[in-house]
């Protein structure tokens, strides 16, 4: 540690929220350091009248000459400039000089940041890395911002400024970088050294420098950066300020309940602070009263917590949607949030299928969700998982919605009947899904035209209209887009041998295969080649039941009523 002391000076840019910057001057005064105070000059006389009466009783608190300053331009850069120089002009023993904004707020006394200081005498605290390596630039503008001309404003003049780049790039303009110059860029709340920043303001070539910055974009954060290299002889490419920024380049904003967090990050200053944090204000600075403290910050938890919560932001929860971060089709983070089961022609076999399937898994065994009458929950409630009423009408408004909340609310796993009689809407969906198991048994809906008592004419235009439904549906099971597990067996395979597939499915549902011995009650499919046969004369080809002889016993009673087909 060096045996000389340390002296701080702060450098305060204020735009807005005036008596919070002037309490955090205070703080900064009171705990030692010198400040000289920037207020942009659009803030209103009125309040920075006020500003200034609140600090007289403060000799260490100065206010610099201001400029009206605007984002991306090189008026903050020249307001920092005045700053600056004013405090080593004033005070002579300032070692340090700190820039913060009016929203910044000192988590660790002033003592804390001194014997830091002191600790690592000689070493300016700047971020500053080439451009080439930065990654981390938001706009889509890195060496471009130091070789083209921004005499647009970014937000008050986004089309000229827009334009005016693309007509530069369509030039191949290219400015010149001044001669010794190597582009750098960082945050712009940096802590220098009294001689690198001495020697920044008053390089014989500033009137150069600041020419050539004054058209390079966002200057503030590459003025001080590109020129420290030139001058210090002990660069820490970090920053003492907590300044954490989103994937869209906004900087985070912390409030009362990051108190804990914040504490624990020991850093020494943080930016951004809500207005409203009443109970940060309070409670910040920090520390020891008795001994100043020089632990380095721990940033690894924040960071961690933090990138977090960009991924949370950008992909959100799996099979969750939100207004306020509506996916893309194919782009969500996740169609659904836990797996699930679709079965198909099962309860056309079974009539007693759900309940016999729910004693023997651990899952909500739905009947057919996507009916056209309406949702058949478990039970037949009228309310269901995540209160989703049975209403076909509500459900059809999103489809997708009522599937996703369907999966995300219950704890248990979703299984449910499907059919071609159903909504088909939610095919594509479902086939996408990676969470989805589909098990489908085609042809499954003759067995109950075989049984159904109608005219045979009636069953021909009923067959036609299931069996293209499930032509169509089995397109899109068999398409090169399909992520959905998929078992399908024809009517014909099933019917073979239903105690071997069913046991299958009870071990890809987590139940025990040996279960499936005990089946429930089976529907008679005596007589289904000659119903087959039957439709193959009126007509129609029916597909995907797989072989049944035309010769096997006549279908029931019930089948054959009405006129006899030719």
């Amino acid at each position: 540690m060096s045996d000389a002391p340390v002296r701080l000076g702060v450098v305060m840019l204020c735009h807005d929220d005036l008596p919070i910057a002037a309490r955090m001057a205070r703080v900064w005064a009171e705990g030692g350091a010198a400040v000289a105070v920037h207020v942009d000059a659009k803030a209103p006389a009125e309040a920075v009248e006020t500003m200034r009466a609140g600090l007289a009783d403060l000799p260490q608190v100065l206010f610099s000459p201001r400029h009206p300053c605007e984002w991306g331009t090189f008026s903050l850069v020249r307001a920092t400039q005045d700053a600056a120089g004013l405090l080593l002009d004033r005070f002579e023993d300032v070692t340090h000089v700190l820039v913060v904004s009016g929203a910044c707020l000192p988590l660790r006394p002033v003592r804390d940041l001194c014997a830091y200081l002191a600790v690592h005498p000689g070493r300016d605290f700047i971020e500053s890395v080439t451009a080439e390596d930065v990654g981390w630039t938001v706009g889509g503008l890195n060496e471009e911002r130091f070789t083209l001309r921004f005499p647009f404003s970014f937000r008050r003049q986004r089309k000229l400024f827009d334009r005016y780049v693309a007509l530069q790039r369509r030039l191949k303009v290219r400015r010149r970088i001044p001669q010794g110059l190597v582009p750098h860029l960082g945050s712009q709340w940096w802590c220098l050294t009294r001689a690198t920043l001495r020697a920044i303001l008053t390089d014989p070539r500033r009137t150069e420098f600041d020419r050539y910055f004054n058209r390079v974009w966002i200057p503030d954060e590459s003025y001080f950066q590109t020129l420290a290299r030139r001058h210090s002889r002990n660069i820490e490419s970090r920053s003492l300020t907590l300044a954490k920024f989103d994937d869209q380049g906004k900087p985070y904003i912390f409030y009362d309940d990051h108190l804990e967090l914040l504490q624990q990050s020991r850093c020494f200053i943080a930016r951004k602070i809500w207005r409203g944090a009443g109970r940060l204000y309070a409670h910040f600075p920090q520390g020891d009263p008795a001994a100043a403290s020089v632990a380095e910050p721990r940033l690894s938890q924040l960071d961690r917590l933090l990138g977090q919560a960009v991924a949370r932001r950008r992909l959100g929860r799996p099979g969750l949607y939100m207004q306020s971060r509506f996916p893309l089709k194919d782009r969500e983070n996740g169609k659904t949030s836990a797996p699930y089961a679709v079965m198909q022609g099962f309860t056309d076999l079974f009539p007693g299928f759900e309940p016999w399937l729910a004693s023997r898994i651990d899952a909500d065994v739905h009947g057919h969700l996507f009916a056209l009458h309406g949702v058949e929950f478990a039970g037949r409630q009228p309310i269901g998982p995540g209160a989703l009423p049975d209403s076909a009408a509500l459900r059809d408004l999103d489809q997708r919605g009522f599937l996703a909340n369907l999966v995300r609310s219950a704890r248990r796993m979703q299984v449910w009947q499907f059919s071609p009689r159903d909504a088909q809407d939610m095919n594509w969906f479902l086939a996408t899904d990676p969470n989805a198991r589909i098990f489908v048994v085609t042809g499954a809906w003759a067995v109950p035209l075989l049984h159904s008592g109608m005219p045979f004419d009636d069953i021909r235009r009923v067959a036609v209209i299931l069996q293209r439904v499930e032509l169509a549906q089995m397109e899109v099971l068999n398409s090169v887009w399909l992520k959905a597990q998929t078992q399908i067996w024809d009517l014909a395979d099933f019917c073979a041998r239903p105690s071997a597939v069913l046991g299958g499915i009870l071990r890809r549902l987590g139940g025990a295969p040996e279960a499936a011995t005990d089946l429930p009650p089976m529907r008679d499919i005596a007589g289904m080649g000659r119903f087959l046969q039957r439709l193959r004369n009126a007509g129609l080809r029916p597909q995907l039941m797989g072989d049944f002889p035309a010769t096997d016993p006549d279908p029931p009673a019930a089948a054959v009523q009405g006129r006899t087909a030719p």
